[in-house]
């Protein structure tokens, strides 16, 4: 196991929030007659300047021997799960950066699991078609049942808020429910998709299932299990998604011909605003902050990037030496937690600024450049 503390310099830390202009010549707008009109200034963000990528981590967590394609951080705040290609998920402590437990028993490799909102249960699916259930507490396995037929292969996974249901998803466009006390498939709960599904996900106050597929995003009312809206989402796949916690909004991301995150109103189901730009290739995970303000992405392109959800902007980009799978944050808000090809989760800090509710803070976050 090795986990590797990194001290940063002044100069990779305030690479996080500076700004480096394309060009050596800069034209400024015309400065405001009053000193509080200053934050209006604005000038164009996409050919002027560009945020410069962090590739140093305050730390990083090693043991794995393949490809990451999950992580979580358990609701007790001081717990990490991860879930990769080598067949294990690996259970750390995140003060001391120790590995607590390596669970295994999947067959293949584990492509996703799922941390009950109570912190009692995971649920992992494998790419062999098993669903495994472990002990929240110490990772030991508690009950294995297949939820696709071989060699379909499971994909997704979600907690209902409740944790009385469990939502799977699989590679022969299906998803299921499954009753959290006997672990058995709810009978005539089953949808059947126009694709291979990617992401399922409930809304915070569990009335709401998304379903994103191939070819498009399915919403499922819980209580009637009825489809009550289907809308194409992305131009290719759309590949994850994500619920602000106020439940407004549904977030979703896509592939390499779509590298964009889009926003949707849940009263409507309409598009809001333009897309976020930013990623040049698949966008395989996003998170929301616990406060709700913020938005991490994961991606192929090697970038996590931080979004500010109130203005769609991004904020920061932290780079990994490869793909980006995963992506979470700790549950104080104050770090994030990436992984991905490179076998090993990295720790990043969320920018001060960000954490700040005091009103000169508020002020620096109205500096949006367009």
């Amino acid at each position: 196991m090795i986990v590797k503390r990194m001290n940063l310099e002044l100069g990779s830390s305030i690479g996080v929030y500076s700004i480096k202009t394309r060009t050596t010549r800069t034209t400024w707008t015309q400065l405001p007659d009053k000193p509080s009109d200053f934050c209006r200034v604005q000038f164009n963000y996409q050919q002027m300047s560009q945020l410069i990528p962090n590739t140093t981590p305050l730390r990083t967590f090693g043991d794995h021997t393949d490809v990451i394609h999950a992580v979580a951080v358990f609701p007790d705040r001081r717990r990490m799960i991860t879930g990769s290609r080598d067949k294990t998920l690996r259970m750390w402590d995140l003060e001391t950066g120790a590995m607590l437990t390596k669970m295994v028993g999947h067959q293949e490799m584990v492509r996703a699991f799922a941390v009950s909102r109570d912190g009692q249960f995971i649920a992992s699916g494998g790419w062999s078609g098993e669903l495994i259930t472990w002990q929240g507490e110490t990772g030991k396995l508690l009950c294995r049942t297949i939820a696709a037929t071989n060699p379909e292969r499971v994909l997704t996974l979600d907690f209902s808020p409740s944790g009385t249901v469990l939502a799977t998803a699989s590679s022969d466009r299906t998803a299921k429910l499954w009753n959290t006390k006997t672990w058995h498939w709810l009978q005539g709960n089953q949808f059947f998709c126009i694709g291979v599904v990617r992401s399922v996900r409930y809304s915070p106050d569990g009335e709401i299932l998304a379903i994103a597929t191939n070819g498009d995003i399915n919403i499922i009312n819980c209580g009637t299990r009825e489809r009550v809206a289907k809308f194409k989402g992305h131009i290719g796949r759309n590949f994850c998604l994500a619920w602000t916690l106020n439940g407004t909004r549904l977030l979703s991301a896509g592939d390499q011909k779509d590298p964009t995150i889009r926003e949707w109103d849940t009263s409507t189901w309409m598009q809001v605003g333009d897309p976020w730009t930013g990623h040049t290739n698949i966008v395989h995970a996003i998170a929301v902050n616990p406060s709700g303000t913020l938005v991490a992405s994961a991606s192929e392109d090697h970038d996590v990037r931080l979004w500010r959800l109130s203005d769609r902007q991004i904020i920061a980009i932290f780079q990994h030496s490869s793909w980006a799978l995963c992506v979470a944050f700790s549950m104080d808000g104050k770090h994030i937690l990436s992984g991905g090809k490179d076998m090993m989760i990295s720790e990043w800090e969320v920018p001060d600024s960000e954490l700040c509710n005091r009103p000169q803070c508020m002020r620096r976050r109205r500096l949006v450049y367009r």
